[in-house]
């Protein structure tokens, strides 16, 4: 790529912009090394990475990169067998605590949402931490080299924290007799050359006795060693020197680690620098308000309101361009200042930021070409220098762009032929057009001249377009209109400035009948043009309001069956419950007849079978009684007549119609048993057999109550077997005779008797409570049952 390009299209200044989101120094260096790559993988890989950081910027910020900085310097050093300072070894650590922090961030990150480029960059980073920890051994957060460093550092310093005790105290008591005190400037002391001294005035020089260090500004005081330590601070001088020495072997060492680990530190700086680089451009994306643009090699261009990312976002007029498709060259026409060459501009550097794995300022949807090149004549490039004339200028980068251009290259061309006579201006207009054209590139050209507008309408693949101007207004509106040249409008401009009308006239005159024609067919065209997109956007509104409800209508369908479902499922739910209710009841009931029947032999009575069928019966899910309303509605096809099997409803029995009792009720037979039953409540199921006579009399078990049917049970002298069996007997008997309370007479004795009587009668189902005898009743040698 041409770097002349990136000045024509200020791509330098996004550069500028994107190093500034940079937080360290590594990725300062890759956002200004940033140039757009020409190859559509490595395109589509810098855009997916740059949307992996913007996705992770979004939803938990972007990692913070604090404490890494620039170790390429130190590492190279101590490779080649140089000695680190503390600083840089503690740049280094840091670095290293950075990194590792970055590493585990992106990799949750990756658990949560998938980032695969970030994660498998960031798994790059070698996690060093027996370096990391051998350095903060030994370096503290200030850069100083802490005594633990080494025993024999700590020794030394020791000896020096003890030496320097040493002479203070004999300072103090020096400054605080009164015999060197007078002679003092100030009673205190000082160091000068990393050696104790005490400020001393002038005059007493001669009095007081050592070494004079340095004096004050005025010479009024002089800071003397005195003799009597001299021999002090020449010994902790001595211990300083052995501190800085082995200072020195501790750094070495530590320099000795850096450098068998520097093939990796150095790689690790890349990819922080890397990372670093990506995450400035999401949030150069998220300042910017840009889109992810679809990226093709097949020179196709759609810009949805793209913005030019220099002008102020409240000043920027979007502009939505194709090209590529139906057409390869778009001629751009219209006033100055209309916005031409920022429509230029706009295409050319979106076209570079996205080929740099940028996000561009235009909606989602948005698609850009990765060019071999782009190629631009914009502005006024006159060369004082070389004496060129601005046509010249134009002509000689022209002509530099029509040698090295291919059919894979994007051409932005401004004012074409401008500067020169306009016939001939026109006509090489037209030739240049015609050749890069012929070539196939895609190409954006502006110019003022009529006969391109003519050339575009003519020409298969090339598209007349215009910055639109309000004319009521006297001002453009910078936006550009696909399919529709611009109008001159000079004499509307004319005409609303106040040029006298026979003036006008006069110019009017002057046009020949051919160029007003198309101005006409401009003019109409423009009209057109106008209804036609106030007709889109009443379309487009109610295609959205269309959208809205089809969205609705949507959600409250998938709701529906959504509550369909868990309606279905709870049914479900019940039905199979009250089906696993219903076999366990039926076992139970099974279970009982075959106790029953062993109890009994095989004959088993009748009741006893009647009273189980009950509880079968009642054990099945029982269906929804209609109602009166709907039971009155579902009238007999015929009137109920005796012989005809019926349901009764308020028993939920099926049974046969004995004899009709009156206009509203009849007898029927349900079981062993007669009732009478109202007409409503009862349903027909099947008419009588015709051959078979109506069975007018049937037995009729009436529940009255039986004279001969004893109350009380003798049970004295039988064994507990024989007097359950004959208390089982004893029991129906008065359950069909209707007796609300029986005796069973089982006397004192052991107890044997009236426990094995109480166990039964508590599990028997026709007794409903039971106790011993009361005073005068026979007390604990008789039982009292009550019935159901």
């Amino acid at each position: 790529m041409d770097e002349k390009i990136f000045k024509t299209m200020e791509y330098q200044k996004i550069i500028d912009q994107l190093s500034s989101y940079s937080q360290t120094a590594l990725g300062k260096r890759t956002a200004e090394a940033l140039r757009p790559a020409i190859d559509l993988e490595d395109v589509k890989r810098m855009l997916q990475a740059t949307d992996e950081a913007f996705k992770v910027d979004r939803l938990k910020g972007a990692p913070g990169f604090g404490g890494v900085v620039d170790i390429t310097p130190a590492v190279k050093r101590a490779r080649i067998g140089g000695t680190l300072n503390p600083h840089e070894l503690l740049g280094i650590a840091t670095t290293l605590e950075g990194s590792r922090r970055i590493k585990r961030y992106i990799a949750t990150m990756h658990e949560e949402h998938e980032v695969p480029l970030l994660f498998n960059l960031s798994d790059l980073l070698s996690e060093q931490k027996p370096l990391e920890d051998a350095i903060k051994r030994c370096i503290d957060e200030s850069a100083e080299v802490l005594d633990s460093a080494s025993s024999e550092l700590a020794s030394i310093r020791r000896e020096l924290r003890g030496g320097e005790v040493r002479i203070r105290e004999k300072l103090d008591a020096m400054i605080r007799s009164s015999s060197v005190s007078k002679m003092l400037q100030d009673q205190l002391i000082t160091i000068r050359g990393d050696r104790f001294v005490i400020p001393v005035k002038a005059e007493y020089r001669a009095h007081f006795g050592g070494i004079v260090h340095d004096q004050s500004g005025s010479g009024a005081t002089l800071f003397i060693e005195p003799e009597s330590i001299v021999a002090m601070n020449n010994k902790l001088r001595e211990t300083r020197l052995r501190e800085e020495r082995e200072i020195e072997v501790i750094l070495q060492k530590l320099t000795a680690l850096v450098g068998e680990q520097a093939e990796l530190l150095l790689y690790d700086g890349d990819v922080l620098g890397q990372l670093d680089f990506i995450f400035a451009k999401a949030r150069l994306a998220r300042e910017l308000k840009g889109t992810l643009p679809r990226m093709n090699d097949r020179g196709f261009l759609k810009l949805k309101k793209g913005r030019h990312p220099l002008i102020p976002a409240d000043q920027v007029v979007p502009i939505d361009v194709e090209l590529g498709n139906q057409y390869t060259t778009i001629i751009v026409t219209g006033p100055n200042t209309g916005g031409k060459t920022v429509t230029l501009k706009t295409i050319g550097l979106l076209s570079l930021m996205a080929m740099s794995g940028l996000f561009v300022p235009a909606e989602d949807g948005s698609q850009l070409c990765v060019f071999d090149a782009i190629y631009a004549d914009i502005g006024d490039e006159q060369s004082i220098e070389q004496s060129l004339s601005t046509f010249s200028s134009h002509m000689t980068n022209i002509i530099s762009i029509l040698r090295r251009m291919t059919p894979k290259s994007l051409v932005l061309l401004d004012e074409l032929g401008a500067g020169t006579d306009p016939a001939e201006g026109s006509a090489l207009a037209i030739a240049i057009l015609e050749h890069i054209h012929a070539l196939g590139c895609r190409m954006v050209a502006t110019t003022h001249f009529s006969e391109l507008k003519a050339y575009a309408y003519e020409r298969k693949g090339v598209i007349n377009a215009s910055m639109e101007f309000d004319v009521a207004t006297l001002s453009p509106t910078y936006r550009l209109l696909v399919g529709v040249p611009g109008r001159s409008n000079a004499f509307a401009i004319a005409e609303r400035l106040g040029l006298p009308e026979r003036i006008l006239e006069y110019a009017r005159g002057e046009v020949t009948e051919e160029d007003m024609r198309v101005e006409n067919m401009i003019a109409s065209l423009e009209q057109n043009r106008l209804g036609a997109e106030q007709e889109r956007e009443t379309a487009e509104q109610l295609r959205r309001e269309m959208e809205e409800l089809r969205r609705r209508h949507a959600s409250e369908l998938e709701k529906l069956e959504q509550q369909r479902d868990k309606r279905l499922e709870k049914a479900e739910e019940e039905a199979s419950a009250i089906i696993t209710k219903a076999r366990q009841e039926a076992e139970r009931i099974i279970s009982d007849l075959r106790r029953l029947a062993m109890e009994e032999g095989a004959a088993v009575k009748e009741h006893k079978l009647i009273a189980a069928r009950k509880e079968l019966d009642e054990a099945e899910p029982q269906k929804r009684k209609k109602s009166a309303a709907a039971r009155k509605a579902a009238k007999p096809p015929r009137q109920i007549e005796p012989g005809d099997e019926v349901m009764v409803y308020s028993l939920n029995q099926k049974g046969h119609v004995v004899e009709l009792s009156g206009s509203k009720e009849a007898v029927v037979q349900l079981g062993i048993m007669k009732m009478k039953v109202s007409l409503d409540d009862m349903e027909l199921i099947a008419s009588a057999p015709a051959s078979k006579p109506v069975q007018r009399t049937a037995p009729n078990v009436k529940r009255t109550r039986d004279e001969n049917v004893r109350s009380e049970l003798d049970l004295r002298g039988a064994n507990l077997e024989e007097a359950l069996i004959e208390v089982d007997r004893f029991i129906d008997e008065a359950y069909l005779s209707n007796l609300g309370q029986i005796y069973i007479i089982h006397g004192k004795g052991t107890g044997i008797l009236r426990t094995g009587i109480s166990d039964y009668l508590r599990k028997h189902k026709h007794i409903k409570s039971y106790r011993l005898g009361n005073y005068g009743e026979g007390g604990t040698g008789v039982t009292v049952a009550e019935l159901k």
